[in-house]
Parts: structure tokens; sequence; C-alpha cells
């Protein structure tokens, strides 16, 4: 479970610096990754934490900023895979580290381990910025043969910051069981953006575009609750 979350967790800050950083951007890529190699060694886990840096090295690669990702939605699949072999390979631990051991004195509550805080965590720093990112080649994936140019992109303001509220509003409503108010929070996007898509040409390209992007935001924004709550009942 800590490998999942560490692996998580990197790559989802070196998407936050690369959406922050404009310049000199190996300096904050290199201190991220000494920084996240010192985490897992307090947390006993300083393989997991190497190959978590190096699998958020290659997704830096696979995944650009802009332009179409090099190798469409299958690294957004293998990271998920990884993720979710973590869990399965080693769910709990018994010796947490220096860390963990610190946690486990001050801990809120017995059910609460330090992996599971470390695993929530990395699928909320996941979740705001790769998560434009796993938007964006699916959108790319799905609408770009139809893109001749820009102008006739259709753009849907405020999705870059709508987006990752919505995925930790459904992440954490998901977690806390409270599925009466997701579904009031999905069915009040389509109500607030339904004015906006009604404009849409003959085509249908502007709903199509805000259908794909909804739902590929729910999913994943479900599919890292349900790794919380595999990792938790599999531990």
């Amino acid at each position: 479970m800590i490998a999942a979350g560490l692996l998580l967790l990197a790559v989802g800050a070196v998407d936050l610096l690369r959406q922050m950083i404009r310049s000199r951007r190996w300096v904050a890529f290199a201190v991220a990754a000494v920084l996240l190699v010192l985490l897992s060694a307090g947390l006993d886990a300083v393989v997991a934490g190497v190959l978590a840096v190096a699998v958020a090295a290659i997704w830096t690669w696979v995944v650009p900023e802009d332009g179409p990702a090099r190798a469409g939605l299958w690294p957004v699949a293998l990271l998920a895979l990884a993720a979710a072999g973590c869990v399965i390979v080693a769910p709990g631990r018994e010796r947490p580290g220096i860390i963990g051991q610190a946690w486990a004195a001050y801990r809120p509550g017995e059910a609460v381990s330090i992996d599971v805080v470390v695993l929530v965590v990395g699928c909320l720093v996941f979740l705001l910025e790769s998560g434009n990112a796993v938007v964006r080649i699916a959108l790319r994936a799905e609408m770009g043969g139809r893109d001749t140019g820009d102008e006739q992109k259709p753009t849907l303001r405020g999705g870059r910051l709508i987006g990752p509220l919505e995925r930790i509003l459904v992440f954490v409503l998901t977690l806390a069981g409270a599925y009466t108010l997701l579904a009031a929070v999905l069915a009040a996007k389509g109500i607030v953006r339904f004015p906006e898509i009604s404009r849409d040409r003959d085509d249908g390209d502007r709903a199509e575009y805000f259908l794909i992007g909804s739902l590929v935001s729910w999913v994943s924004s479900l599919a890292a609750a349900f790794l919380v709550w595999w990792g938790v009942h599999a531990g």
C-alpha cells in the first residue's frame, strides 16, 4: 500500500511542479525527488520511493504538457495497474519506519495507519493536476481527429479549476459514503453547465467535450477512492 501512495504522490507532485514552475524545473524536480526518497526512508520504503521517482520521470516524458501524449492512454492504464498491483502485493506492513512509529503513537484512530495516510495524500495530490492531464489525454484521443485548429476546439471556461475541485469532492464524498450528496453534486454540475452546452453547434462537439471530460474526471476520482477502500480492507 505504501508503494502505491508514494507512486501517486510522485506523479502528482511532478505534474504540480510542471504547472507552477516554468524555469529551472530540473532544480525543483531534483529537490522533490530527494524529499520523496527521504520520506520513503523514514517510512522504511526506500526501494518504493526510488521506483516512484523513476516512474514520475518517465511520466513527464510520455505525458507532455502540450500536444498529444506519446503513448495515448497507455501510461494512465499502466499507472493504474501498478498502483493496484502495489496494494495487492503489499497491502500492509509490520515495519512502518520511524515516521510510521511516530504516527502510531499519535494517530487519531486505530484503523488509520501511516500507509493509509500516504495513500490518501498520494491520491489527493494526483487528482489535482495529474487528473487534468488524464482528462486532457482522453479528450485529445477522442476528439483530436476532428480538431483542425485552435479556433474550432470546444472550450468550457473554468474547467482547469473546477476539475480538480470536483475530483477532490467526489473522492472525499465517496470515501465518506455520502452517495446522495455525491449524486446531487454531479447533477448540479450538469445543471450549471447546461446553458453553455445548449448553445452548442449542430455537430454537438461542446456537449461531447463536456461529457467525456466529466466522465473521465469522475472515473479517476472513483478509482482513487476504490484504491483507498481496497487498501484499507486488504490491510
